[in-house]
């Protein structure tokens, strides 16, 4: 089977990580062709996610699936975990212990984290380099804002690669919600697309866009993300919310898809054990904080930032 073959295949069989939800329109949207990258754009919002952390209990395995699949390089090696990135950039910890213990598929905690490329030409190599390595996917969609690829890690942690299309694109409507939805995405047409050539992993600029976490209920989601933290709500779905700083179309997301009802996270569970935000605006740091002294909501001051934990128990780190 040719790679034309492949994809075509690959596209007909598969399920995007978001499909079965109803789409929040069904607007038609230019695909166009991406020229500059879209990358700073999502990082130089008020707040934006700059890390996050996943426990694992294979970390060799799962460590060597980001380095060959994604092109990660170990930028730390610590007794219990590594340190992956871009450049000099980190973006993914992992780390193990002995009594760390699976979690349960609809656990509070990861859906996907989400790789954004600097560009649609850089999705494209990607998605050149899986075909050529027989590396499986979970889904594709066109997203109207994005153009999203979704696979898994050896031990089933979510991951989207994705690429923005110019945010002068984007369509919002008077409530400044953005227009979203979940369209089948030309995998055939995006592979073509690729210049041929070596492929030496991710280039720079790459960053973590996005995380889209699983929680228990939609409105307490709500309440801490959009209420507690500010983060503005810009699109739902049935059963999701996507929360985003500066006009961006997401940099969280929760849904309730696997978990409904789910409850805090036990502390050696595997996947996402915390994540940064980091805040580009002091001010609106300094705000925030303040409504948690407000609110009492339990934080401390750790890894020069201000941790707590979500209502699932989620570790975060809010620094500036």
């Amino acid at each position: 089977m040719n790679r034309r073959h492949l994809l075509g295949f690959a596209t007909g069989g598969m399920v995007a990580a978001t499909a079965g939800t109803p789409s929040i329109s069904q607007a038609n949207s230019k695909a166009g062709d991406q020229s500059m990258s879209e990358t700073s754009y999502a990082l130089t919002r008020p707040a934006y996610i700059d890390q996050s952390h996943l426990v694992v209990t294979d970390l060799g395995l799962v460590s060597g699936f980001y380095q060959s699949m994604l092109g990660l390089k170990v930028l730390e090696k610590t007794a219990s975990g590594e340190v992956l990135g871009v450049d000099a950039l980190p973006l993914v910890t992992l780390t193990t212990a002995k009594n760390a213990a699976i979690a349960p598929r609809n656990a509070a905690g990861l859906f996907h984290t989400a790789f954004l490329m600097p560009d649609r030409i850089e999705l494209a190599r990607w998605l050149r380099h899986a075909a050529h390595n027989n590396v499986v996917l979970d889904g594709a969609s066109d997203h109207l804002v994005s153009e999203a690829i979704y696979l898994s890690d050896p031990e089933g942690n979510g991951i989207e690669i994705y690429a923005d299309r110019p945010h002068e694109q984007w369509k919002f409507h008077q409530d400044g919600m953005v227009e979203m939805a979940t369209k089948r995405l030309d995998l055939q047409a995006l592979y073509d697309s690729a210049p041929v050539g070596r492929w030496d992993g991710v280039a720079a600029g790459t960053a973590i866009g996005h995380l889209h976490l699983q929680v228990g209920n939609i409105p307490q989601a709500d309440a801490f993300y959009r209420d507690v933290l500010g983060l503005k709500l810009m699109a739902r779905y049935p059963g999701a919310s996507f929360f985003a700083t500066g006009g961006y179309h997401h940099h969280l997301a929760a849904n309730i898809w696997n978990s409904r009802g789910a409850t805090a996270r036990a502390d050696n569970m595997t996947g996402l054990s915390d994540y940064k935000i980091r805040f580009n605006d002091k001010a609106t740091l300094d705000t925030v904080v303040s409504k948690l002294d407000t609110l009492e909501i339990n934080s401390e001051k750790r890894d020069g930032g201000v941790f707590l934990r979500d209502p699932w128990g989620i570790g975060l780190t809010l620094s500036a």
